[in-house]
Formats: C-alpha cells, sequence, structure tokens
C-alpha cells in the first residue's frame, strides 16, 4: 500500500443513517456468549480496510470489525478473482440490520462511484465489493444500488461489484485497529477521520 500519497478524496454526497454512531470507539465485545448463537457477518471492501474498519468499529450492533483481503468466489462469467482490501464485519440484528450497514457503506464508508480505487490508493485491490452469501442478499444490494442510481444521489455510476465470497484472510496484528491506534498518522487525518466526522 502506498500510504505517501495522502491526500483527502472526493466528496461525495452523503446520506447519514440516523441513531448509527456509537462514540466509544476500540476493540468491540465478544462475538456471542456460551450459549448465545454465532451472529451474523458480512464481507464489505471499500477501499484502505483501515478507514473501513474505523468506520464500522463506531457503528452501534456492530460486534467485531477484522481488516484483511477478500478473494471473490470464481463462478459463471464472475469478475476478477484479485483479492481486495476488505472487512469482516459481526453485528447484532437486533440492534442493526444488514441494510442499515449496506446504507452506511455507500453513504459514508467509501465512494462506491471510483473504479479499481479510493482517494489516493490505486489499484484492484482498491476496488468496491460487497459480497454476498445467496440470492437474498445478492437482491438486497442490486435493489439499494438501484434506487440509489435511481435517486441520482452520486454524481457517476456506482461501480460496485457484488459477489460470492472465495475467501477471506485477516492481516495481522500490525494493521488491525489502525486507525485508532494511530490517529495522528496523516493519511488516518486526511481520509478517515472525515468519515467519522460524517457518522456522527
Amino acid at each position: 500500500m502506498n500510504r505517501s500519497l495522502a491526500r483527502p478524496g472526493a466528496a461525495i454526497a452523503l446520506v447519514i443513517v440516523a441513531g448509527a454512531f456509537a462514540p466509544v470507539p476500540g476493540r468491540a465485545q465478544a462475538v456471542h456468549g456460551a450459549s448465545s448463537p454465532p451472529r451474523p457477518m458480512l464481507v464489505l471492501a471499500g477501499g484502505c480496510y483501515w478507514g473501513m474498519e474505523s468506520v464500522y468499529r463506531h457503528v452501534r450492533g456492530v460486534t467485531a470489525v477484522t481488516s484483511g483481503y477478500a478473494i471473490p468466489a470464481r463462478g459463471p462469467g464472475g469478475g476478477s478473482a484479485a483479492p481486495a482490501e476488505a472487512v469482516r464485519i459481526v453485528y447484532d440484528p437486533a440492534v442493526i440490520s444488514y441494510r442499515r450497514i449496506l446504507d452506511l457503506f455507500f453513504s459514508v464508508a467509501h465512494d462506491p462511484t471510483e473504479v479499481d480505487r479510493q482517494g489516493p490508493d490505486v489499484g484492484a485491490e482498491y476496488r468496491s465489493i460487497v459480497f454476498v452469501d445467496g440470492d437474498r442478499q445478492r437482491s438486497v444490494v442490486r435493489s439499494l444500488i438501484d434506487s440509489l442510481t435511481a435517486a441520482h444521489v452520486f454524481p457517476r455510476p456506482i461501480a460496485t461489484e457484488i459477489a460470492a465470497l472465495g475467501s477471506f484472510e485477516a492481516v495481522d496484528a500490525s494493521q488491525q485497529d489502525y486507525a485508532a491506534r494511530h490517529p495522528d498518522d496523516p493519511y488516518i487525518v486526511a481520509n478517515d477521520v472525515p468519515k467519522i466526522t460524517a457518522l456522527r
């Protein structure tokens, strides 16, 4: 990753989701207790995982966020199987819905109109992808993209891919929770702090 090219990204239209901000940053709670069923999760790619992780660690109802690399599953006529920087999000559906997590993905966490880049980061590993588990999730994502397109929320077409997840590999501990541990890093100040401001 070339973090030396830090500069503010292009401004995008924001649709703020009321009540989503959780003011306590840092490591999230345990995913589930001994008697609780596993909580649902999803994987999103939207540029540098530092910024994506930072946003979702501040979202009420998200119980764990892990930065890593995601590879789309190969399918008939599928897109690229190259890895993308991504986050794996575990959440409590009693507090936040799958759709609301997607709303934040499109409105705060990244610019879904950029192709193979986010702000100063350029390359296929920075592309926008929602990884789905089955036709129901694919339908929810497609409906949201169609709604945003019809409402002309963005000045350019949405470039987000919709793909099944082939694999996800977490990065090492030095890259996890990076923005919270390095709040004065120029890259974080220029590119990620504005996202938290928008989330508030």
